[in-house]
């Protein structure tokens, strides 16, 4: 059976970019309290801007779909779920709400995880939520011709309950400690959950909320404010790379960390260097409004809608981004791509090149 340690830190996770990396989060978490004195509505605005991205984001990701506007009323609570997907969607907002609210007081324990996983399907009557798997599973992908191989075995579905409880365990113990990073421990913990496959369904959600959790206990809140989950999401592709590169030869004890941990880390810096610009813009004194949106752009690359620049900037009407990126086009800072609803911006290069 496979066995867990997070005493020992695998030597090759502390080379000189992951060291930067996890100085550089250090830093951010330092700041994080000044950060969260500016405008209580500003800040609201972000936690509810993320309740919506990070529950869209982590059930799209696992190919579950509904609309932007059925997904925002389900998440604000506006409207009861009218299918499965909604209803899986509703359990996620529901696991998310207890997690940001009462995170202090969950302590990490099988009987915790499953919980939280009957709670995710609150919503949608299963024989699954809140239950271990009952049958072995295997994790599969298919090839550009179509063709279905395994991937990787998990554990089986006998190991699980005790494998389960042998984790939490050796989590808690090296977190008690206080004598290894958490954000050494928390991704080592999760690629070993997701490694065992507890569940026949929800996995992946699962992962996202319990890092959340574990993030938010160890006083790194800023998933609160920026999606986690999206941003996992963006860099769909080099998760799943991650996942695997450190999951070969997990079953033997022989698998390296170092993909999936140095991806976490990337994932974390990056939301708090968005959260940092996200509170910054409104503080920033002595620049206009207008000046704000185009400091969005010029930060930017890629597309831009209204509404991700109406999110990137809180507390700035959505007449005054309208204004803003009229006068934009007819100065030619930016170009306006396509009409309507599918309409976006972009950034016009001049002659230099900039």
């Amino acid at each position: 059976m496979r066995e867990f340690n997070y005493n020992r830190i695998p030597k090759e996770l502390l080379n000189t970019e992951t060291i930067n990396m996890v100085s550089a989060i250090h830093e951010y978490k330092g700041k994080q309290e000044l950060f969260i004195e500016i405008k209580p509505d500003i800040l609201n605005h972000l936690l509810e801007i993320a309740k919506v991205q990070s529950t869209g984001a982590s059930n799209r990701i696992e190919g579950i779909y509904t609309t932007d506007e059925r997904l925002i009323e389900i998440v604000q609570k506006k409207s009861e779920p009218r299918n499965r997907s909604e209803a899986e969607i509703a359990g996620y907002r529901e696991v998310l709400s207890i997690i940001h609210e009462s995170f202090e007081y969950i302590p990490l324990s099988p009987n915790i995880i499953l919980q939280l996983h009957k709670m995710l399907y609150s919503f949608h009557p299963t024989t699954d939520g809140g239950n271990w798997k009952n049958n072995d599973n295997v994790i599969t992908e298919i090839d550009l011709s179509g063709n279905k191989s395994i991937r990787f075995r998990p554990l089986s579905a006998f190991e699980t309950p005790n494998s389960m409880e042998k984790l939490c365990i050796a989590y808690q113990e090296a977190f008690e400690k206080k004598e290894i990073d958490p954000l050494i421990l928390i991704p080592m913990f999760i690629l070993d959950f997701l490694c065992i496959h507890p569940f026949n369904d929800g996995n992946g959600r699962m992962s996202r909320l319990l890092t959340l959790l574990l993030l938010y206990q160890s006083g790194y809140i800023v998933g609160k404010y920026i999606s986690l989950e999206m941003i996992v999401e963006k860099s769909k592709e080099t998760y799943y790379e991650a996942l695997k590169d450190s999951s070969d030869d997990w079953l033997a004890g022989q698998n390296t960390y170092l993909p999936f941990f140095r991806y976490y880390l990337g994932c974390i810096l990056n939301s708090y260097k968005e959260f940092s610009e996200h509170v910054h813009y409104p503080n920033k004194k002595g620049i206009t409004k207008g000046e704000r949106i185009r400091l969005v752009f010029e930060k930017h690359i890629g597309t831009l809608n209204k509404k991700e620049i109406s999110e990137k900037l809180p507390g700035i009407s959505q007449a005054m981004i309208e204004k803003t990126l009229s006068d934009l086009v007819k100065e030619g800072y930016i170009k306006k791509i396509g009409s309507g609803r599918n309409t976006t911006y972009s950034r016009t290069l001049n002659k230099s090149g900039r």
